[in-house]
């Protein structure tokens, strides 16, 4: 009796990792978001520096980028859709490093030769060069999102085959992969510039883009041949056979019609047949045109006739908040007193939460199955957030309502001679300086823990709900990712993305009509509201897939996983 397959050694299982596709994705994963976390820190500090200090082309450019995505969502998971899985992801990762490439040469030629562009035509080959960096740089972060579509949800999927498990393992790395690279490279970049200067930080980021590129494609050609099933993409093949069946049939139909006495009059026949051809091409030329908003009108209604409408509408309400690490709740944070080594600490305390909510997400999962750890994660969640709302009425909240949320925006459009109590009040909060003057009493004599709970209280509920916000986050994604049918997957994560970034655009507009700290706090109840309205979105779509079983205990043999969900969806 023959003996089985040899047992593999350790050196054998550790070299069979090392090659096999899923680390291969990881790496490349990881080389693409450290590229792409550089680049985004960096521009923004390039933009506020090369407009004197001011936000005005970060603010430009961040309305470009959000409405970019918002209308071309649709239409570049369109383009995932109907393209060869490797012709997608090389082109897009072509695109998006060469875009950050030069856009990396041109800053580096702005920031050497400023002072000479600014007297060429008055300055206006200097606001050109802003113009084209922000449009090269649109352009780079559009790549980027074609990118993130294919492989993140798609490759994922297919590398993982049918494996549930499998693939809620591989998204909770590439989730970690993206929490690590988010602090650790614009640290990096950081110190670059800080020790050199923004033109050796430019030069830097181009370089890494141009290596990261190469070594990207290379793993992308290595996976691709590793998984066979990449080179299957279903519609394809059918379109395909479409195709020839709509070409064969008029030669058919036309070799049946013809008598004897037709084919004796070969002129007329084939004008006939020119002009029957000329006309279809014809409507394509004008079609063309609209093809674009055909393409978009689809994209919504094939996202809209998803079983899992509401459970991607509930990710993306989590967006509309200010509670999050970004430089809206970071300059709130400077106007309470917090200094950068605070806030660094934070950042990384809230790095490691959501590396615990990734590690959370595979264990429920496994536990209670994927629908209820949607449900337990968003109530996590919820309840950390109530610190936040406690924060607002707690001792040191800045929350004042009878301060006119466009008192700072008075104040930069009349001047501070107009309105000095509000210019002082803004310019207090900023220093840290107290110069109200209907207070008597000195600063130092009032309590430090008054100062500091507020804040202390905001940060902690913010920090906390991590854990429940990147589980649900996982959650969403591998539900978007099992139920919605491959041919559909790029149009219906482009749409995707497109709703995330549209309450994120409103989430902007939010804080531009209320910038004064003391209407931070009603900012914080509006967002854990839509917060709220998202996860109530979200138990819709679980109750109405598990039903009464959502509030019932399972062991791992009798979790109910999403096949209850899996029926085709509406397609258009």
């Amino acid at each position: 009796m023959e003996n089985s397959a040899p047992k593999k050694t350790c050196c054998e299982s550790i070299r069979d990792f090392f090659t096999s596709a899923k680390f291969l994705i990881y790496m490349g994963h990881a080389l693409s978001t450290w590229g792409d976390r550089m680049w985004n820190f960096a521009v923004a500090v390039f933009l506020v520096e090369l407009y004197g200090n001011s936000l005005l082309l970060t603010a430009v450019y961040g309305l470009v980028v959000a409405g970019s995505v918002l209308l071309l969502g649709a239409i570049i998971g369109d383009w995932v859709d109907r393209n060869p899985r490797l012709k997608v992801a090389q082109t897009s990762l072509v695109v998006q490093n060469s875009c950050v490439i030069a856009c990396g040469i041109l800053l580096m030629v702005v920031f050497q030769f400023k002072e000479q562009l600014a007297e060429v035509y008055n300055g206006w080959i200097l606001t050109t060069c802003y113009i084209l960096v922000i449009s090269i740089a649109n352009m780079a972060n559009l790549a980027s999102t074609a990118t993130s579509i294919t492989i993140q949800r798609d490759w994922v999927v297919v590398v993982a085959g049918q494996d549930s498990s499998k693939l809620a393992d591989m998204n909770a790395t590439v989730r970690i992969i993206d929490q690590l690279t988010n602090i650790l490279a614009p640290m990096l970049v950081g110190q670059i510039m800080s020790f050199g200067s923004h033109f050796i930080g430019c030069g830097f980021i181009s370089g890494w883009n141009l290596c990261s590129m190469c070594v990207e494609y290379m793993l992308l050609w290595k996976v691709y041949q590793k998984t066979p099933a990449l080179a299957v993409k279903a519609g394809q093949k059918e379109q395909h056979e479409e195709q020839e069946l709509k070409q064969l049939s008029p030669l058919k139909e036309s070799e049946n019609s013809q008598s004897p006495e037709e084919s004796s009059q070969p002129l007329m026949n084939e004008t006939s047949v020119v002009v029957k051809l000329d006309s279809p091409k014809q409507r394509d030329c004008c079609d063309q045109v609209a093809e674009p908003v055909r393409t978009f009108k689809a994209g919504w209604v094939a996202y809209y006739n998803q079983n899992i409408f509401f459970a991607g509408m509930s990710l993306a309400f989590l967006y509309m908040t200010v509670l999050g690490f970004d430089c809206i709740t970071t300059g709130y944070a400077y106007t309470q007193g917090l200094n950068g080594s605070v806030l660094s600490l934070l950042m990384g305390a809230s790095a490691v939460s959501g590396i615990c909510g990734t590690v959370a997400f595979t264990w429920v999962r496994k536990k209670c199955g994927l629908i209820r750890t949607g449900f337990i994660s968003g109530v996590a969640q919820l309840s950390c957030l109530m610190l936040c709302v406690v924060s607002v009425f707690a001792p040191g909240s800045p929350l004042d309502l009878s301060v006119s949320p466009f008192q700072d925006i008075y104040t930069h459009l009349i001047g501070q001679q107009m309105l000095p109590e509000a210019g002082n009040s803004f310019t207090s909060a900023l220093t840290g300086e107290n110069t109200t003057t209907t207070t008597s009493a000195p600063a130092e004599d009032l309590p430090t823990v008054k100062t500091y709970m507020s804040v202390g209280l905001l940060f902690a509920g913010v920090i906390a709900a991590r854990v429940g916000l990147w589980s649900f986050d996982l959650t969403v994604t591998q539900l978007i990712q099992e139920n919605v049918i491959e041919s559909e997957r790029g149009v219906i994560n482009g749409v995707q993305n497109s709703m995330n970034y549209l309450l994120d655009l409103l989430h902007f507009i939010m804080v531009i009509l209320a910038p004064n700290p003391e209407a931070f706090g009603l900012l914080v109840i509006i967002s854990v509201s839509f917060v709220t309205m998202g996860h109530i979105m979200y138990f819709r779509f679980a109750f109405k897939s598990l039903g009464s079983r959502l509030f019932l205990c399972c062991s791992p043999e009798q979790k109910v996983e999403t096949d209850d969900i899996h029926s085709p969806p509406t397609t258009v």
